[in-house]
């Protein structure tokens, strides 16, 4: 399980989805206060279920199929909430903000691609395994 490169990167996206968050803000308050996602339920949700998709999918090493489709399904979910992220800024004019709730852009807006980007890195790897399987079985 450990040997296999595609758990490496299923593990830093586990890292980038469930314990990143939780230490980087998404945004500064104007009165200097870090803004973390725990705020609003939509990110608390998707980030949930982006670390479960990673934490089950490290788990069913065995079945490579199954493991390909969970890291599709989380690649699809991180671009969901890295569309909430975007949708998120634009309306955020800054320090005009009538609401005064969020002044200025932080650090965990990038943590949605940080774990596209190992998570393709991790379905490029288990594919290229489950290709060494079918050429296998085809020599038997």
């Amino acid at each position: 399980m450990l040997q296999r490169i595609q758990t490496v990167y299923l593990i830093i996206s586990f890292i980038a989805t469930g314990v990143l968050p939780f230490v980087l803000p998404i945004g500064v308050t104007e009165t200097g206060e870090n803004y973390y996602f725990i705020r609003d339920l939509s990110f608390v949700m998707l980030f949930a279920f982006s670390t479960t998709l990673s934490i089950v999918s490290i788990l069913t090493y065995k079945k490579r199929k199954n493991q390909f489709v969970m890291g599709r399904l989380n690649i699809i979910l991180n671009l969901i909430l890295l569309g909430l992220f975007i949708i998120r800024v634009l309306n955020l004019s800054g320090e005009t903000d009538p609401e005064k709730v969020v002044s200025e852009k932080g650090i965990g807006l990038l943590l949605p691609i940080v774990s596209i980007v190992f998570l393709s890195l991790a379905n490029k790897a288990i594919k290229k395994d489950e290709d060494l399987v079918k050429s296998v079985d085809r020599l038997r």
